[in-house]
């Protein structure tokens, strides 16, 4: 396949900073930049300034680590929540996913990734010891493992189970409804759903 000769470095440049996002071959950057260029100016400066205040003023809850507008999310400080379960999950789209399936009516804690020593992240990069400090303070009767049921996603549940074993709570894990080896978010909403309302408790695999 030949290199690209752009007429333009403005161009190039544009092409390349599309290129860079995850699943944005250099064909759809090309697309996506021209479509921009054939908009209004007023509403591609409304497109970048609405990139660059998501970058600077995205905040993230102080509760369970989603992403929110506000230092608490809506999810947390909605008092119809049930705050005694909590789902723990790797990502926010992984939040997502379930609210879609209308099933969950409890929080969530947001790990920020998931345990993966081929990728350089242990425990100590994600968001854990701040789900124990929650057990700590009582008032939770049930943790949810709703992780990806890949290697590295069991693995994350089997450490957290260590971690939170010793407490007086209920440890449950999504119902094999989610197939083996699939990640959360790629999971229609109906077996999800499914899986959430079949959860079975945690077996120590070892």
């Amino acid at each position: 396949m030949g290199i690209t000769v752009f007429p333009s470095r403005l161009l190039e440049n544009a092409v390349n900073e599309f290129a860079s996002l995850p699943g944005i071959g250099r064909k759809t950057a090309l697309r996506l930049v021209m479509h921009l260029l054939r908009k209004d100016s007023e509403e591609v400066r409304r497109f970048g300034e609405t990139i660059i205040r998501l970058r600077e003023d995205i905040k993230y809850c102080k509760i369970c680590h989603s992403i929110s507008d506000t230092e608490i999310c809506g999810i947390c400080s909605d008092k119809s929540r049930d705050p005694s379960i909590i789902c723990v999950v790797e990502s926010v789209q992984d939040v997502l996913a379930i609210e879609n399936t209308r099933q969950y009516r409890g929080l969530y804690h947001v790990l920020g990734g998931i345990i993966s020593p081929i990728d350089g992240i242990g425990p100590s990069d994600l968001n854990i010891d701040s789900l124990e400090e929650k057990v700590k303070k009582g008032g939770i009767v049930e943790v949810i493992f709703a992780l990806s049921t890949t290697m590295e996603g069991d693995t994350t549940s089997f450490y957290l189970y260590k971690r939170l074993n010793k407490y007086n709570l209920k440890l449950s894990v999504l119902s094999r409804g989610v197939a083996i080896g699939d990640e959360l978010e790629y999971t229609d909403e109906i077996t999800l759903g499914k899986s959430i309302i079949n959860r079975t408790p945690f077996i120590n695999p070892a």
